[in-house]
C-alpha cells in the first residue's frame, strides 16, 4: 500500500479565546490538519501544532521522500523523512510535520490491521483515563465564572495558565490561585501552568521555588513551564526542591531533545507534544526513556480532536497514565469529530477501540474551519 496524496489543511476562524499571545493575528491559529491518501482506500488523518503555510512548505520539501512510500510502515517513514532533513530545519516545523505525517500513517495502519493504534503500539493497560480541561487565567471574576463553567461541563481536574500568571505580582498570583480553589472546592483536582516558553520570560529559578511553595499550599497537581524551556540547570535545581511536582517539555522535539532532561531529572512529568515531537512514533521512544528514568508521562494537548485522539491511544498504551489534556472549550475539538468527546461521571473519556485512533471527521466542521487546503499529489 502506497501513499499518494497529502492535503494540508490550516485550521481558521475557530481560534480559542480570543487569539493566541506574541503578536498572532486573532483570526491565525496554529493547528493544522493533514489527509494522507493510499492507493488502496484508507485514509488517515494527522494533526500539527504548526501554522498552515509553515506545514505547507514542509510538506513541499517532504514530498519527493513520500511519493510512493510506504503507506504501512510509520516508523520506517517517519525515521526516513527525519534522517533526510537533518540540514533543513531538524526539530522546528519540519519536525511538526513529520509529526502529523506519522499520526496519519499510524492512523492508516491502525485501518489496514483493524485494530485501534494503541494495541499497536504495545497493548491497552486501560479503556479510559482522566481528563483536564485546559483554560488561560483571567481577572479573578472572570476566571471563577470559567471555572465553574468547566466543573458544569464534567471536569473534575483542571489545569489554568498564561496570561496575567507571573506576569504582575506574587501576591496577585496567589489571588488568581485562592480564586480557583475557592470558586471549584476542594474534590476538584488543580493544576497550574506559568507559560514559561512565552517570549522574554522574566523569572527565574527563585520565583518559581517561591511560587511553588504558594501553590503547595492550595493542593495544586503540578507545576507546569515555571521556567523557559531550555532552562535546563534551573528545572534540575527547581525539581529538587520544589513542594509540589514540576512539569514540563511541551516545545522540545524528537527524542534526542528529551534524553538530558530525563538523564538529569528536570522534570518530575516529561509533557511530549504528539502533534510536535515527531508522532506517535517518537512519542513511543520518548515514553519509553521517561519510565526508564522513572518519570511521569502526560501527553501535552492544546490541540484538535485528531491530537485528542491521538492523545487517548497513547494513555492507553503508557503504563502509568493519569491525565489527558482537552482544551475546553474548543471548536477545533468538538466541532471537527463527527463522534463526539464524553465525559463519564468520574470525569474520564473513554479510549476508542475502533481501528485507527478511533477519529471520524464532521465534514462541516471542516468545511467551516479549513476553507483552503493545498493538495500534494
Amino acid at each position: 500500500m502506497k501513499i499518494t496524496g497529502i492535503d494540508v489543511c490550516p485550521l481558521t476562524g475557530g481560534t480559542v479565546d480570543g487569539g493566541w499571545p506574541q503578536g498572532h493575528e486573532p483570526q491565525e491559529d496554529l493547528h493544522t490538519l493533514l489527509v494522507v491518501y493510499t492507493d488502496d482506500g484508507p485514509i488517515g488523518y494527522g494533526s500539527c501544532f504548526t501554522s498552515g503555510k509553515l506545514v505547507n512548505g514542509a510538506v513541499e520539501l517532504l514530498w519527493p521522500l513520500l511519493k510512493g512510500a510506504s503507506a504501512v510502515e510509520p516508523e520506517h517513514v517517519s525515521e526516513t523523512l527525519h534522517q533526510s532533513t537533518f540540514w533543513q530545519g531538524r526539530g522546528g516545523a519540519v519536525t511538526h510535520a513529520i509529526s502529523g505525517i506519522d499520526l496519519a500513517l499510524w492512523d492508516i495502519m491502525g485501518k489496514v490491521c483493524g485494530q485501534p493504534v494503541s494495541r499497536l503500539l504495545g497493548g491497552n493497560y486501560r479503556d479510559r483515563v482522566k481528563a483536564y480541561g485546559s483554560i488561560l487565567f483571567d481577572e479573578p471574576k472572570a476566571l471563577s465564572i470559567n471555572l465553574a463553567g468547566v466543573v458544569a461541563r464534567g471536569f473534575k481536574a483542571i489545569k489554568m495558565g498564561w496570561r496575567p500568571f507571573g506576569r504582575r505580582s506574587r501576591s496577585f498570583d496567589e489571588i488568581l490561585v485562592q480564586t480557583a480553589r475557592k470558586t471549584v472546592g476542594d474534590d476538584i483536582e488543580l493544576m497550574v501552568d506559568a507559560g514559561g516558553s512565552e517570549q522574554f520570560w522574566p523569572h527565574g529559578t527563585n520565583w518559581a521555588r517561591e511560587t511553588a511553595k504558594m501553590l503547595a499550599d492550595y493542593d495544586i497537581v503540578w507545576f507546569e513551564e515555571a521556567l523557559p524551556p531550555d532552562d535546563i540547570n534551573g528545572f534540575v535545581e527547581l525539581t529538587r526542591t520544589s513542594p509540589v511536582p514540576i512539569s514540563g517539555g511541551e516545545v522540545l522535539t524528537r527524542r534526542q531533545s528529551f534524553e538530558s532532561f530525563l538523564q538529569r531529572r528536570a522534570f518530575d512529568i516529561i509533557q511530549p507534544d504528539v502533534t510536535k515531537c515527531g508522532g506517535l512514533s517518537e512519542f513511543r521512544r520518548i515514553a519509553q526513556m521517561a519510565q526508564d528514568c522513572n518519570v511521569q508521562v502526560i501527553p501535552h494537548g492544546w490541540n484538535t480532536a485528531v491530537g485528542l485522539a491521538a492523545d487517548l491511544q497513547i494513555s492507553a498504551f503508557l503504563p502509568n497514565a493519569r491525565y489527558v489534556e482537552y482544551l475546553t472549550p474548543c471548536a477545533y475539538i468538538e466541532d471537527l469529530s463527527a463522534v463526539p468527546f464524553e465525559l463519564d461521571d468520574a470525569g474520564c473519556l473513554a479510549i476508542p477501540d475502533t481501528p485507527g485512533l478511533g477519529f471520524e471527521l464532521n465534514d462541516d466542521g471542516m468545511k467551516r474551519f479549513c476553507p483552503e487546503r493545498t493538495e500534494f499529489r
